[in-house]
């Protein structure tokens, strides 16, 4: 469990010591006798809450408070006075004290008081702990000095702090838009309200409705006697994410779009008008500028998913991180499989570096992982990556000497054996892409999910 933070402000020496041993025990505490080294200290790092005595000799203790409630106004404040002066209370109180205590101080009393005070800021420091430790688990995709992802980042940590605005990513696969929406959701007021994902490209196109909307008994054959909740009531007062919105069907956004504008919707079969607060964050990878003039998806949609556009960088074009990122994945999965690296050789990185990134950060995180768990040394080589030259693995550089393809002559060909191999081929490779992501690697070959599935289950890919 953490330990609140205290700072103790006062000239008198025997009133530093006293307070600060009462409190050390259950408290992280520094004292201070002058108000200038008080003031850099709440700069470098404020605490949780200040015990502050009035009557200091480089400064009014009224005037410390101004300005810390200026920079730091999170921080609680307990004044100390030598006398019960009424004005000079009242006037600290005007400028944000929480209380007030006087000389000769009465230890019992003030740890009540601190007591109460930090329980005012408990769930507040909680949350922001959680939060802090769940962005740490998940900044991979965002590690990087380049300026593109620097301002992402940004510009996210700054459109995070509405609850409700929605959100539109636009990006490649695997760029990290999953991860974003999660950054998204644990930076803004909605963090204690639930995250919950929707891959629009997976579910049938029949079944979307009922799976955001919910449905009420008897509204299909095949529904449930009670009905059942949509993940848009799932996600209220936090965050719905809809990857993939590309997908949705004509019917569905229709209904989206009626519940951004107006908050409510109808359950699949009902009668009764649903309102639910959420943030919506959507994802696609598709142009749905082009979609919009094939009359593919709604335009009105698209100006109300996307109040706030943000264009996430390709690996490729953020090319100054890919040997960060290599090194921090290298990293994780040495500890992962208890294995010693010393590092990447230099022609591995210069591998990397040319390497033509089309499934993005996943894809490299995927490649430093295979490296890893394949290698026996201590350094990963461009063997032990699989890469062979820009843009091409070792195991696609030849399609045709890969699958040996027989020429056609005058007594025939096996056909089948060599549609079977090719398919295959291209199914292992989309899914070595798609970092096994059965969704993603049905795109790469413009392919129905359902049908990718039953293809790879016949082939025994696994």
């Amino acid at each position: 469990m953490f330990k609140y933070s205290i700072y103790i402000l006062d000239d008198e020496e025997t009133v530093r010591d006293s307070v600060s041993m009462a409190l050390e025990t259950d408290y992280q505490v520094k004292t201070f006798s002058e108000a200038k080294a008080a003031l850099n200290a709440i700069e470098d790092s404020p605490p949780d809450l200040l015990l502050l005595d009035i009557g200091l000799p480089d400064m009014s203790g009224i005037e410390v408070l101004k300005t810390i409630k200026r920079v730091s106004p999170d921080i609680l404040v307990i004044m100390i006075t030598a006398y019960d002066d009424a004005q000079t209370v009242i006037s600290a109180m005007k400028l944000g004290a929480y209380d007030y205590v006087v000389k000769p101080i009465e230890m019992d009393s003030v740890k009540i008081m601190i007591e109460n005070a930090l329980g005012t800021i408990r769930l507040k420091k909680e949350v922001h702990i959680l939060q802090e430790k769940y962005l740490k688990e998940n900044l991979p995709f965002f590690i990087g000095e380049s300026n593109v992802i620097q301002d992402v980042m940004q510009f996210i940590g700054m459109v995070a702090k509405s609850p409700d605005t929605p959100i539109l990513m636009i990006g490649e696969t695997g760029t990290g838009k999953e991860l974003i929406a999660s950054a998204i959701h644990y930076r803004s007021p909605n963090f204690k309200g639930p995250l919950i994902t929707v891959n629009c490209a997976a579910i049938p196109k029949e079944l979307i409705e009922s799976e955001l909307f919910g449905y009420e008994k008897g509204a299909f054959t095949g529904a449930r006697t009670s009905g059942k909740k949509g993940l848009i009531e799932e996600s209220a007062d936090g965050t719905l994410f809809l990857d993939e919105v590309g997908d949705l069907s004509m019917a569905a956004q229709s209904k989206l779009l009626r519940f951004l504008e107006e908050g409510e919707f109808y359950r699949v079969g009902g009668l009764k008008i649903v309102r639910v607060h959420t943030r919506v964050v959507s994802a696609t990878n598709k142009d749905l500028d082009t979609m919009i003039e094939k009359e593919l998806f709604r335009r009105d949609l698209y100006f109300r998913l996307g109040v706030v556009k943000v264009q996430i960088p390709s690996l490729n074009e953020r090319r100054g991180d890919i040997i960060l990122l290599a090194k921090h994945f290298l990293y994780e999965f040495s500890h992962k499989f208890g294995k010693i690296f010393e590092g990447i050789s230099p022609e591995a990185e210069k591998a990397l570096l040319e390497y033509k990134w089309t499934g993005n950060v996943r894809e490299l995180k995927n490649l430093i992982e295979r490296g890893v768990l394949t290698s026996a040394g201590t350094v990963l080589t461009v063997h032990n990556l699989g890469i062979a030259g820009e843009g091409m693995s070792s195991t696609s550089k030849d399609v045709k000497s890969t699958l040996a393809i027989p020429p056609l002559t005058v007594t025939g060909v096996d056909f089948s054996s060599i549609e079977e191999s090719l398919a295959k081929y291209f199914i292992e490779e989309a899914l070595r892409i798609a970092g096994g992501n059965e969704s993603e690697a049905a795109k790469l070959l413009k392919m129905n999910r359902h049908t990718f599935h039953y293809r790879r289950k016949k082939l025994h890919i696994l």
